[in-house]
């Protein structure tokens, strides 16, 4: 079991494992304090998304009400990490608004980073396979679509909407939000897309 350990390292937050006594950060889920140092928690896909968009969406979810202050996090500010263990890419948000999806290889593995054109704080990684195709994904016209069947996908599930491929659903892959500063901090040598 996790708590707050009260400390910064690298600027972000860390984490106390009370079943051993190990310090973890937060940013690269790894021990680097305690009898589990140097371990490495497994990480999983995730998707990031403001109430309102994952309520649209989602309209059967059901969640706890409890009072919270607005955060103070804005997407645009950040970038979106895929770290592999081998490899890591970094995907400053501001950028991809500005190019559309980041298709990338990771670690030999085939990505597709997208943002949301609808909302403001929506993002997925997908691998861009489906139907036995390696597909490359672009946005036409705010519409996520495979340059290669022309199928339109959506941008929060990956499922496959309209064209060859609708029914087929793009697996997510394991990713998540960094400060760029923090990121610089924290993965050196990580590519950076756009540089």
């Amino acid at each position: 079991m996790f708590g707050n350990q009260g400390a910064l390292w690298g600027n972000a937050m860390t984490w106390w494992d009370h079943d051993t006594g190990t310090v973890w950060s937060q940013p690269l889920g790894e021990a680097i304090v305690g009898p589990r140092k140097g371990a490495r928690l497994e990480l999983i896909p995730v998707q990031l998304s403001s109430w309102a968009t994952w309520r649209e969406a989602h309209p059967e979810t059901f969640a706890l009400d409890a009072p919270a202050h607005e955060s103070g996090f804005r997407l645009a500010s950040m970038a979106i990490v895929v770290d592999f263990g081998k490899e890591v890419g970094v995907y400053p948000v501001g950028d991809l608004r500005d190019t559309g999806p980041a298709n990338d290889i990771i670690a030999g593995v085939q990505i597709a980073v997208v943002l949301d054109p609808d909302t403001v704080d929506a993002w997925s990684v997908f691998s861009p396979v489906a139907g036995g195709l390696s597909l490359t994904l672009v946005d036409r016209d705010g519409v996520l679509a495979d340059v290669e069947t022309g199928t339109l996908w959506d941008v929060q599930s990956g499922l496959g909407l309209e064209g060859p491929l609708a029914g087929e659903v793009l697996s997510k892959l394991p990713s998540f939000t960094s400060f760029l500063s923090d990121a610089r901090t924290f993965w050196p040598d990580a590519r950076y897309w756009g540089e």
